[in-house]
């Protein structure tokens, strides 16, 4: 068996519901962040790796209750990698520009 298939991943889209993260240019990060998510958990699933989103809607999730959910997916063994994704934003020289997809 493929070495990928027997992790399990985690996919934790950040912020959600009440947190919208950053947002800039009509971006707003906890909706892209949803977004890229459900996309990775596609081509994952695709590629027969078993995963799991924290969230698959916009709902708002504590600190202390996204790792709870996190855990309770596939529990916190060596066999579960966590993915958290996050468009931040910062200073720069505007080298690397983002456009929506």
């Amino acid at each position: 068996m493929d070495e990928r298939a027997r992790k399990k991943i985690v996919i934790d889209p950040g912020h959600g519901g009440e947190d919208p993260g950053t947002s800039a240019n009509g971006i707003v990060e906890k909706d892209y962040t949803l977004q890229i998510s459900k996309y990775m958990a596609d081509r994952l699933s695709d590629l027969g790796i078993e995963n799991a989103l924290t969230r698959d809607a916009d709902v708002t999730l504590s600190s202390t209750d996204r790792p709870k959910k996190a855990q309770s997916l596939f529990g916190s063994g060596s066999d579960v990698i966590l993915v958290s994704n996050h468009i931040n934003a910062g200073g720069g020289d505007n080298r690397c520009v983002t456009k929506p997809v």
